[in-house]
Formats: structure tokens, sequence, C-alpha cells
């Protein structure tokens, strides 16, 4: 499978790194020229010379033959436009943009573009479940966001506490798909018991993953 990377700044160099120590081929292209020196005297011949903005370049690294892009320089509109080349011109199948600032996330699944890497948000994800926040936290989107996977944490008090699954009243499309509690994983059986401090993992539609919390949790206090 052949690979092509847009960006040779540190995400662009680690990832391709990682790529070639798996066994992967991949082709690494940067705009910079002298950034692009360094890069050859570290990676070799993988490395190509341009702007992958422009479809000149990106014919020049072998997107003809690409089955996977990653966009992933410092720049969204940069981002965009490789993903949107390497989809409409060249017909890769997954194309990967990294989003530098979140407010552009929309931006991108409205282009078309969802296979996104938000380390803004994936931090923040990251951070609610080290404070143990009881709420609940996104952990994995699907079909761009269309549905999640969630992880909701039940506190003393919540509405679903002390509470048999079978008699919870949830969101249509929604369902619970495990409960962790402590060092074991249930089944989420309609006669299991939910008990405070359970960490409930479930799937949802995006649109009704507040009207989920609500009816585990109830509202949390700011």
């Amino acid at each position: 499978m052949y690979m092509i990377v847009a960006g040779g700044g540190k995400v662009g160099y680690n990832l391709t790194l990682t790529l070639l120590k798996n066994g992967h081929e991949v082709t690494l292209i940067e705009k910079d020229s002298q950034r692009c020196r360094w890069l050859e005297d570290h990676l070799g011949d993988i490395v190509v010379h341009g702007d992958a903005t422009e479809v000149g370049t990106l014919e020049a690294a072998g997107a003809k033959r690409a089955s996977i892009l990653a966009a992933v320089t410092g720049s969204d509109e940069d981002n965009i436009l490789i993903c949107r080349l390497a989809q409409d011109i060249f017909g890769i199948r997954r194309v990967i943009g990294r989003v530098n600032y979140p407010q552009n996330e929309d931006t991108f699944r409205l282009l078309g573009i969802n296979n996104l890497v938000n380390s803004t948000r994936l931090i923040y994800h990251l951070m609610l479940q080290e404070v143990n926040i009881c709420g609940l936290v996104p952990l994995l989107t699907l079909k761009g966001g269309e549905f999640e996977f969630v992880d909701v944490r039940l506190a003393p008090g919540a509405p679903a506490a002390h509470v048999a699954i079978k008699n919870l009243i949830l969101p249509e499309r929604s369902l619970l798909l495990a409960v962790l509690r402590e060092d074991e994983l249930i089944f989420p059986r309609g006669d299991v018991v939910l008990q405070p401090g359970d960490h409930i993992i479930a799937i949802t539609v995006t649109s009704e993953a507040e009207a989920l919390r609500r009816a585990l949790v109830g509202e949390v206090e700011e």
C-alpha cells in the first residue's frame, strides 16, 4: 500500500519515519527548500520538494497510485485543498486532514473531509478523562461525526444510579455497549443495576448525545 504525507514539519516527519519503520512505502512532500534538504538528509530520496496544493507536485509524488494521503501541514487552508485535490483529481480513497485550528473543523467536514486529526480536541478529551469529570466524554466519531462512542461516568445522585438498565429511558438512537465497574467489564443486560462510579460506554447519534447525558447523569453543575 502506497501512502503520501504532505507537510514535512515535526508531525509529517515523525509520521513518515513511523510508517517507514513499519515497512510501508511512503513519499513525503515539503515545499520549503531548506527544510526539504534536512528531510532528505534524514529520510533519503523519498522526499519530494514541491507545493502539495499543486496538482503537478502531487502527480510527481505518485498520487495516481496512492491509497492514502495525509495532509499535515501547519495551514488548514492548505490541508483542505490538498485533501480535495487528492479526492477529486486522483481518486485517493482515504484522505486524512490535520486540523490546526478547532474552529475550522466544520469547514473540513462541509467539504467532505471527514478523517480528521484535531490535537486540541484530543487533548481536551484526555484532560476530561484525567480529572474524572462526571459527564459525557466523546471517545470516537464515525461517519463524519454523525455517530459518537462516548464514556459516561455516574456520580452519586445521578438519575441512572441504582437503576436497572431495562428501566432507563434513553434516546431512541442511543445504545449502551458496556459497563466498566472498577476492574470488571459488565455486559449491559436489562437486569444490570448501574452503580455510582460506573463508566458506561455507549454509542449515540451525535445530535442525541446531550439527551443521553441528561438521561444518565442529569444536569452537571459548572
